[in-house]
């Protein structure tokens, strides 16, 4: 079996599903692209058991054949290759490699494509389709509010919530959560599904969604879900847990709105976080009148510091801790200029909500309070 390929164009096509690839994985094979030729056309597959990628290009090529191709050698070939046509030669009974270009040429041991695990279908399935901007933006806005414990694997990925109104996003590690809602994706017909996503195939998504805007067709059934964009297709398995009960953790009451500059608080956040203790991180927010108080000590090494801004307050005067590290994450996942600080309790959880929102996305952000050492 042979074919030509330009590398530039196969080193593209490979970095968008490297990513899947991990350094040890559960069967030795997965550490092979999956080559695939058919009527001129190089299909790419590259897998962990949980999530594969699929991506292909046009090749010169009379045969059809397949061969898993060792990863990390080819890449750091290709890398170190300039753009020029190379020629795979392939020998289907002894599966060795022979890559020529100009000026060499380059032998590796492949493997048997039979060994290579066969992708998931998704049959009886449910589709939506979702533009790559909003898609990316429901991404960025959830996924850092993902959980670690694996002990609670409902939380290590994103909620996803179809109806036929809108699609809600959700993410939560306990400390914080993020919902994010989009009223220009639905479903069609007047059932409801939910879905959790884990976080790595979220992830490789999103640094693979292309810069122009296109559209991304979804397709799930209880087990897989699968992406379509361009040439480019993305099977995970999706998390199957209860997700918690979200909506009752969200305060419905909050009488105390703090409206101030999103950048203004998150580089006082930055500042004022340098002195608070490693271990909580904690932040001290005093609201009174129209002034913003924000410090921060640490006892262990008799630092601290404290810092004055200028907001918009309708309520009584409160003073509530916060994780600095929680509140800096959510501000600089935010856009908008200014934000809303909703609050009822110094010991109920705050709601972050940008002030003014694009027509088709509702975001909230909570996070928990820290109690103060010196609150009663």
């Amino acid at each position: 079996m042979k074919f030509i390929v330009s590398s530039a164009s196969l080193l593209k096509e490979l970095n968008n599903i490297n990513g899947v690839i991990t350094t040890n994985p559960v069967v030795p094979i997965l550490e092979n692209f999956l080559f695939e030729i058919e009527d001129g056309k190089l299909v790419i597959t590259a897998s962990d058991l949980q999530t594969s990628m699929i991506t292909e290009l046009e090749v010169e090529a009379k045969d059809s054949g397949s061969i898993a191709v060792p990863a990390k050698i080819l890449l750091e070939t290709l890398k170190n290759l300039p753009e020029q046509p190379v020629t795979f030669s392939i020998d289907e009974e002894t599966y060795s490699i022979e890559i020529s270009s100009d000026n060499g040429r380059y032998k590796l041991a492949g493997e048997n494509s039979t060994d290579f695990p066969k992708i998931p279908e998704v049959s009886d399935g449910y589709n939506v389709d979702i533009s790559t901007d909003a898609l990316s933006s429901a991404i960025s806005n959830s996924i850092f509010a993902t959980s670690n414990d694996e002990l609670r694997p409902a939380m290590t990925g994103v909620f996803i919530n179809l109806s036929p109104t809108n699609t809600t996003f959700v993410a939560t590690d306990g400390h914080r959560l993020i919902r994010y809602r989009r009223v220009d994706v639905a479903t069609e017909g007047d059932q409801e599904h939910s879905i959790i996503i884990p976080r790595k195939a979220l992830n490789l998504l999103n640094s693979t969604l292309p810069n122009e805007n296109t559209n991304v067709s979804i397709e799930f059934n209880m087990a897989n879900a699968f992406f379509h964009f361009n040439n480019i297709k993305m099977i995970c398995r999706l998390i199957d847990e209860r997700f918690p009960d979200y909506e009752n953790v969200i305060p419905a009451e909050n009488d105390n709105h703090m409206s101030i500059n999103r950048l203004e608080l998150l580089n006082s956040l930055k500042r004022i976080s340098i002195y608070a203790n490693k271990t909580t991180n904690q932040v001290r927010l005093k609201i009174t009148g129209s002034e913003l108080q924000i410090s921060a000590e640490d006892l262990d090494f008799s630092n601290e510091a404290n810092e004055r801004l200028s907001c918009e307050h309708d309520g009584e005067d409160i003073e509530i801790g916060f994780n600095a590290r929680f509140m800096m994450e959510m501000l600089n996942n935010l856009g908008g200029k200014e934000i809303t600080l909703q609050l009822s309790e110094p010991n109920r959880a705050g709601l972050i909500v940008p002030k003014d929102q694009a027509d088709n996305e509702d975001i909230l952000m909570l996070v928990m309070p820290v109690m103060l050492s010196d609150y009663v």
